[in-house]
């Protein structure tokens, strides 16, 4: 079964280690069965693709998947790493930055 993650689809993320670190964005894909994220804009590669009959062949530039362990969220008030709380009021849970105590997206 895969996890579960406080990490969501659209959520804007800082890297905090590794050769990407400080680089943030916004998470566009997430592998739950490989506990792997692809954040928009970092951790780019080179591609080389063959030319085939539906398109011209050349070198291209992808986003490469990061583990979820080395990205944090970014706190909407402060703009720095928070780790994720959960808030429950009238029923509903919403996901709350721990670091200023503000909704996260």
């Amino acid at each position: 079964m895969a996890q579960k993650f406080k990490i969501k689809k659209g959520d804007r993320v800082v890297v905090i280690t590794g050769r990407e670190k400080g680089k943030s964005g916004e998470v566009t894909e997430i592998m739950r069965s490989e506990n792997r994220v692809i954040v928009q804009g970092v951790n780019m590669v080179t591609k080389h693709v063959r030319a085939s009959q539906t398109g011209p062949g050349g070198i291209e530039q992808k986003e490469a998947p990061l583990h979820i362990s080395n990205v944090a969220h970014i706190d909407p008030e402060t703009s720095k790493p928070t780790r994720v709380g959960f808030d429950v009021k009238d029923g509903v849970k919403t996901r709350i930055a721990r670091r200023s105590g503000k909704a996260i997206g």
